[in-house]
């Protein structure tokens, strides 16, 4: 059996769609404990300089993290989130270039 996966997901909110954003990301994690498809340890959500919002969290394995595309649960989430943000890359993060990144929290 393979092992726990860490992920650093990031959404960049879409102009006036943080409150939208921010309260889809609340339940993406809870929704995927339920599931079974990421671990018990807790998610860190923070918020970098610009406004994208950083989820950290563990799948179960690999096999979870495939397993979720095909969630009705997480996909429903997935495509309300595409509609208020962008997925963006952890080089578009202007705190990408620090050797120790600051985040603030965001709940």
């Amino acid at each position: 059996m393979s092992k726990p996966e860490m992920v650093i997901a990031m959404y960049r909110p879409k102009e006036g769609k943080q409150a939208e954003l921010e309260a889809l990301v609340k339940k993406h994690f809870p929704t995927l404990k339920q599931y079974g498809l990421s671990t018990h340890k807790e998610s860190f959500i923070g918020r970098s300089s610009d406004g994208t919002i950083l989820e950290i969290f563990e799948w179960v394995n690999q096999a979870a993290a495939e397993k979720a595309h095909d969630h009705p649960a997480v996909a429903k989430i997935w495509e309300a989130m595409a509609m208020v943000c962008d997925f963006t890359t952890l080089s578009q993060i202007p705190e990408s270039s620090k050797r120790f990144p600051h985040f603030s929290s965001v709940f």
